[in-house]
């Protein structure tokens, strides 16, 4: 089974924060660049041919807020030309700021089948710091909107002045809209974006608030019935992301569209950034990748480690050395030596304790020296 991801950068408004490959000012090309992308997937169809895939992800950007003929053409063209599985899931992101109910008739007509509301935080001050489209109300009517559908909400911790109180309230209040997974991310002030300027000013949280944050959500959350199953998700027991898991477990994934990333054929490689540039190169019947190198097995063995040790699972000492003849314990000597306190092994798995996950960045870097 492998994932395919969708890339839509295309946005009403650039949040702070944002350093994605999104393009606030350039909606008018959507149609041009969506034709692309249909033509980017009959290029690539005849080398993924034999694969089943068993999840579609469309991310940006904001997916929806482009014209939902584009996803309905986009699964279409994946039905004709690739083998999707009759019970692949299937998500989209949506900003509740640039939905409607005929917007989310045409996406389940598509088979989308399973929702990811970028809510981040039930305040409306938070959400106009951050520079979001739409408030707090705004992602209870598009909740409704959905219905009973398989729903998931994002929310982000290290905010200007936020309080536990308020992670433990926009827990609860995305509850409200009847969702089964939560994604709940640290705000990371990246170079660049406006919300960088907060980060050198020292108007954000330091990393032992955010921590405090992080121990708050992942206790309430566990008490409403959610369990962690990577760092930053929580799921309902059987409403993990398909897609997202095969991420973690090192699973093939290929991606279309501008800035879009995959691994398949052994390989790593990645379209390029510059939407003029990419629309050139499918134009003229030539993949856009810019990034493309093959994964040796010293690079598999630790993707296979940093992965891993996100998850809840943790490590397979059976299946590591099946996969690489060699064992972890010799292999990860030292790491394993000075993070022993921090790790444990049960089961044939080793994992990071759970009291040390929001620092799992430092532990895994040492494992990949």
């Amino acid at each position: 089974m492998a994932g395919i991801y969708i890339h839509i950068p295309f946005c009403k408004a650039k949040c702070r924060y944002c350093d994605f490959t999104s393009y606030p000012s350039k909606l008018g090309f959507a149609d041009a660049y969506m034709a692309c992308v249909l033509q980017e997937m009959r290029l690539r169809a005849p080398a993924l041919q034999g694969k089943t895939f068993s999840s579609v992800y469309f991310g940006g950007g904001t997916p929806s807020v482009i014209d939902a003929k584009w996803i309905v053409g986009c699964m279409n063209r994946i039905r004709e030309c690739m083998a999707l599985d009759e019970k692949a899931e299937v998500t989209i992101e949506l900003n509740p700021g640039t939905v409607d109910a005929d917007k989310i008739a045409a996406y389940k007509h598509a088979g989308v089948n399973r929702f990811s509301i970028g809510l981040q935080a039930a305040q409306d001050a938070h959400l106009s710091e951050l520079g979001r489209v739409h408030t707090a109300a705004d992602y209870l009517r598009t909740c409704e909107l959905i219905g009973d559908a398989n729903k998931s909400a994002d929310l982000m911790i290290g905010l200007k002045g936020q309080t536990c109180e308020e992670v433990r309230g926009s827990i609860d209040f995305a509850l409200r809209g009847g969702v089964s997974h939560i994604s709940m991310y640290a705000l990371t002030p990246e170079d660049g974006t406006p919300i960088y300027s907060d980060y050198l000013n020292g108007d954000l949280p330091d990393g032992d608030e955010v921590a405090r944050m992080y121990d708050c959500g992942c206790a309430h959350l566990q008490k409403r019935g959610f369990l962690r199953y990577e760092v930053s998700n929580f799921a309902k027991p059987g409403f993990e992301s398909v897609h997202n898991r095969n991420y973690w477990r090192r699973g093939e994934y290929i991606g279309f569209g501008v800035a879009a990333s995959s691994f398949f054929f052994g390989r790593r490689f990645a379209n390029t950034r510059d939407l003029d540039d990419y629309m050139k190169c499918i134009l003229s019947g030539f993949f856009p990748v810019v990034d493309d190198a093959e994964i040796g097995q010293e690079d598999a063995r630790f993707e296979r480690v940093m992965l891993a040790l996100r998850t809840a699972e943790g490590l397979n000492l059976f299946d590591y050395k099946r996969e690489f003849g060699t064992d972890f314990a010799s292999d990860f000597f030292e790491p394993l030596k000075k993070h022993a306190d921090r790790l444990e092994m049960k089961g044939g798995r080793i994992r990071i304790k759970p009291a040390y996950l929001f620092v799992q960045n430092s532990i895994i870097a040492d494992f990949l020296q």
